[in-house]
């Protein structure tokens, strides 16, 4: 589950971004040393839960139904998240949130390290969390801008482009997979101390003054929005055609690729570290990249064009039969998806509606796989999703933006800037 931060959702390539500047500001520095552990820990959790699951009921209901205890909280309270964020101190909201995460995780650590810990135990747990994610994630977002000159938002989102996938994608399941294989306790201690990092993080922020909105200027704003989107058919029906591909493929990639591993493969949690770390690297690679290249001058088609490829990827986890061939698709599939999101800059709104699709896809996953197997679902989900994808390149007006000369991210910001606080 990758998170992306609207707060960062400014232009700016390697070449022409002052990568570090945003860290000459003391408040920005000190929340991305706290930011950056916590990601490494965000990594870690991902392999442990995923072991975890399998080790408490090795099918791949587990992990669907842990996807679903995660994921339906994070719905249902993000929004509550968002709107407190705007009217309260977003400090103290950052601060509970990881304390929140802090405990449900360090939880996890006492009953394994017990050998107490139940499946239900597990989805109770991680409910707390994905709660907690709820009002972070907004909270953060929220925040950044207030931490930075305007002028540095744009070094400040290709500082995330980085070091993100570095943390989140490529240090963290390498850790977690070492970390797992000792033991899942120990995996899910440090995750709970990255969490405690990042508050120390927050608590040296200095104070700062909440500007509140009403609720008139608010809903005015979200109203400005739609009407922003619906007038934009490259717009909605990339979020029509992310909503449509997601709810195919996230939940079968998510739970059964670590199956795989696990159960096809006989492979280890080191193993699965190693596949994700070849996601992260593969992630990391693309932004480099898309960064020193800029945008290609057909951004639609080009964009539309890695998402299908990247959607692809995932037909390929059906049909691997070692697990070079799951690093080598899942370093495709990471390298493309971020190099389609780097040229619509559309990962905020991406990551709301693949949060808000995520329970039913995971729903799902279990269900068909047990009707179809598991290697007939990856193959599916990719294909069809692909089809999907490239589907919405088709529709009528979709690649006008790329004769009038407009940018997709031009589009993207001036949709962020009209909703904005």
């Amino acid at each position: 589950m990758q998170h992306s931060h609207e707060a960062l959702d400014r232009p700016g390539g390697f070449e022409r971004a002052r990568l570090l500047a945003p860290l000459r500001h003391r408040d920005f520095r000190v929340l991305w040393m706290g930011m950056a552990i916590s990601l490494v820990g965000d990594g870690i959790f991902l392999i442990a839960i995923a072991w975890e699951a399998y080790a408490l009921w090795n099918a791949p209901a587990a992990l669907s139904v842990v996807g679903i205890g995660m994921t339906v909280p994070t719905v249902a309270f993000l929004l509550v998240g968002g709107v407190l964020s705007d009217r309260h101190d977003r400090r103290l909201l950052m601060l509970w949130s990881d304390v929140l995460r802090a405990g449900a995780v360090g939880c996890l650590a006492v009953l394994v390290f017990t050998g107490s810990l139940q499946l239900w135990h597990l989805v109770a747990l991680v409910a707390l969390y994905g709660c907690g994610t709820a009002f972070f994630t907004p909270a953060f977002e929220a925040i950044v801008p207030d931490l930075l000159p305007r002028n540095d938002l744009a070094a400040a989102n290709s500082l995330d482009q980085l070091v993100r996938p570095i943390a989140l994608r490529l240090l963290g399941p390498l850790l977690g997979g070492v970390l797992v294989a000792v033991g899942a306790g120990l995996a899910f201690a440090v995750d709970a101390a990255s969490f405690g990092a990042s508050a120390v993080a927050v608590l040296m922020l200095r104070p700062r003054r909440v500007t509140n909105p009403s609720h008139e200027s608010h809903g005015a704003a979200m109203r400005e929005g739609f009407a922003f989107i619906r007038r934009r058919v490259w717009l909605w029906g990339t979020l029509v055609a992310a909503a449509a591909a997601y709810l195919v493929f996230l939940g079968p990639s998510e739970v059964l690729l670590p199956y795989m591993v696990k159960n096809e493969l006989h492979a280890s949690a080191r193993d699965l570290g190693l596949v994700f770390a070849a996601g992260g690297a593969g992630a990391i690679g693309a932004a480099v990249l898309m960064g020193q290249r800029g945008h290609p001058r057909r951004d639609v088609t080009v964009m539309y064009a890695t998402w299908t490829l990247a959607t692809l990827a995932i037909a390929v986890y059906g049909i691997a039969t070692a697990a070079w061939q799951l690093m080598l698709a899942c370093l495709v599939f990471n390298a493309l998806e971020t190099a389609g999101t780097m040229l619509g800059r559309v990962s905020s709104l991406d990551w709301m509606i693949s949060i808000g699709l995520l329970p039913i896809s995971f729903a799902l996953t279990a269900p068909v796989a047990s009707v179809i197997g598991v290697h007939a679902t990856l193959v599916g989900a990719g294909l069809i999703g692909a089809a999907i994808t490239l589907a919405a390149l088709f529709l009528p007006g979709m690649r006008d933006i790329e004769e009038t000369g407009s940018r997709p991210g031009g589009a993207v910001r001036a949709l962020a800037e009209s909703t904005a606080r």
